[in-house]
């Protein structure tokens, strides 16, 4: 059986990503600094490597940094499941360059999650674990107690498939995403319904 812990193993990194993105609502390193920080402790990975290629005891753990993701491109660990168990996990940040936000995602590799064992067949034409999209809520809901940010989506490959300048503060009533939506100082979560 394969360990969906594994970093060698390329299968575990295979077929997208399911995602926590957050809109970080700035494009200044600070603010991403602080929600990487917020999530990572958030999520309790366990390390943080910069090469997914390597078994993290072949590697050297690099700092949980803005700077990290800038040479890296990713940064990597592995995360406990809600089903206890261990896998690969990642996040990337995507710079807009511009005067709009920042996006950072924390994501877990479908591979990696079809080797722990994760159903999610249900007849949708897209991979949706309600399971995983409660723990991720969760995960989101700790980390805008230490950072805030201006929206996090939950889901399979869903950075920048919603924008909270679009959404103006409100969720959407019919959603196949999970939303994070911040209005005043409280996070609201919507999750999927459809």
């Amino acid at each position: 059986m394969t360990n969906p812990a594994a970093f060698r193993d390329p299968s575990n990194w295979s077929d997208g990503y399911y995602e926590l993105a957050i809109q970080v609502g700035s494009t200044d390193d600070a603010p991403l600094q602080a929600v990487l920080s917020a999530l990572w402790s958030a999520a309790d990975v366990h390390g943080c490597f910069g090469h997914s290629n390597r078994e993290p005891e072949e590697q050297d753990p690099v700092p949980c940094t803005v700077g990290s993701l800038a040479e890296f491109g990713h940064l990597h660990g592995r995360v406990r499941l809600p089903t206890g168990r261990m896998v690969v996990c990642g996040c990337v940040a995507i710079r807009s360059g511009d005067e709009s936000s920042d996006w950072l995602d924390f994501y877990i590799p479908v591979g990696a999650l079809d080797h722990a064992g994760i159903a999610y067949w249900d007849g949708r034409p897209f991979f949706r674990s309600n399971e995983l999209d409660g723990w991720l809520a969760a995960i989101g809901a700790d980390t805008y107690k230490s950072a805030s940010f201006s929206l996090g989506v939950i889901g399979f490959e869903v950075s920048g498939c919603a924008d909270a300048s679009t959404l103006a503060g409100k969720l959407p009533q019919t959603r196949d995403i999970g939303y994070l939506l911040p209005q005043g100082d409280i996070l609201h979560y919507g999750a999927a319904n459809t």
